[in-house]
């Protein structure tokens, strides 16, 4: 028992790390990519950050979910929360499952790809929208009498810059339209709906997100039309960007992910190739056969060079 469980942990370390050589492999060539989306996450929370400061507290505007959905209360608000923070621990360690588990579809940095790219064009169009017009918070310290609902002018560019993270990511005011919790909740299940394996926890991902939407209303964290533009507008960004971004290598039939080829690396293999055609042989790898040259002619068997000589004696 000792002797298998020492192999079976020897297996798993060789296995991490290839993984792990792999991965860096992948990171040294899409390194500006995954930089570029980690940046822009910070500018958008940057601009949340800005646009609490134009945020004035009013009436909470009429809202079909509001009078459908009864209010959660500032002491069970935190359930939307929760939930949202499954969601996403759940999709990061997924995302690095092919460091342990033998069955592996994905590749993490190439997935971190794709997914940054969802979050950046829909964070884009939301910021455009919230700055667009300031609706009157419905969430709870952003009402008419809460000390957070208006922000006081900052007394230097560090503070705005700091953001206030993470309170200030969890009791902005004034970024609406539309729900970012939304986005990152639907990025996630629309990833692991083409990219996942377990046809359970893709249903099960989707009933969170409607689960998901019913809370964030129930909370009064956003109105109705936030969750409602979230949930068309990420599936037509993911729609159409995932048609235009190269599409991801798959591993479930065991092959090995070949990196991109250098300049010299291509050179020396269209030599080898050509070099091949010459001597008669296919580049096909499938197809390398003897062949013999008779009379500028390449024959793939000796036995009709044979029966070919046979017949001019013949003659």
């Amino acid at each position: 028992m000792t002797l298998y469980i020492g192999r079976e942990a020897s297996k798993l370390w060789k296995r991490i790390c290839a993984e792990t050589t792999t991965e860096i492999n992948l990171l040294a060539d899409s390194w500006k990519y995954i930089l570029t989306g980690l940046i822009f996450q910070y500018i958008h929370g940057l601009a949340a950050r800005g646009v609490h400061y134009l945020h004035r507290p009013g009436p909470t505007l009429q809202d079909v979910g509001f009078f459908l959905l009864p209010e959660l209360g500032q002491d069970k608000s935190y359930i939307s929360e929760t939930v949202f923070t499954f969601v996403f621990l759940s999709f990061i360690v997924w995302t690095f499952h092919p460091f342990i588990f033998k069955s592996k579809k994905i590749y993490t940095v190439l997935i971190w790809c794709r997914v940054l790219a969802f979050l950046v064009a829909s964070q884009f169009l939301r910021i455009i929208t919230f700055y667009s017009t300031q609706l009157p918070g419905p969430n709870y310290h952003c009402r008419e009498g809460s000390k957070l609902a208006r922000l006081p002018h900052p007394e230097s560019v560090i503070e705005v810059l700091l953001i206030n993270f993470p309170r200030g990511m969890t009791h902005g005011c004034g970024d609406l339209i539309f729900s970012s919790h939304m986005i990152f909740t639907l990025v996630f299940v629309l990833t692991y709906q083409k990219y996942g394996t377990k046809r359970c926890i893709k249903q099960l991902g989707w009933l969170i997100a409607v689960v998901q939407s019913f809370l964030i209303i129930a909370s009064r964290k956003h109105y109705t039309v936030d969750v409602t533009v979230a949930w068309y507008t990420v599936n037509l960004v993911v729609f159409f960007l995932d048609k235009k971004l190269p599409e991801l290598p798959d591993r479930t039939g065991g092959a090995s992910f070949l990196l991109p080829l250098s300049t010299k690396d291509k050179d020396s293999k269209t030599k080898e190739e050509n070099h091949k055609l010459l001597n008669g042989n296919s580049v096909d790898p499938a197809d390398w056969r003897q062949r013999t040259q008779v009379n500028g002619k390449i024959l793939d068997d000796a036995n009709l060079v044979h029966a070919d000589a046979t017949a001019m004696n013949g003659a």
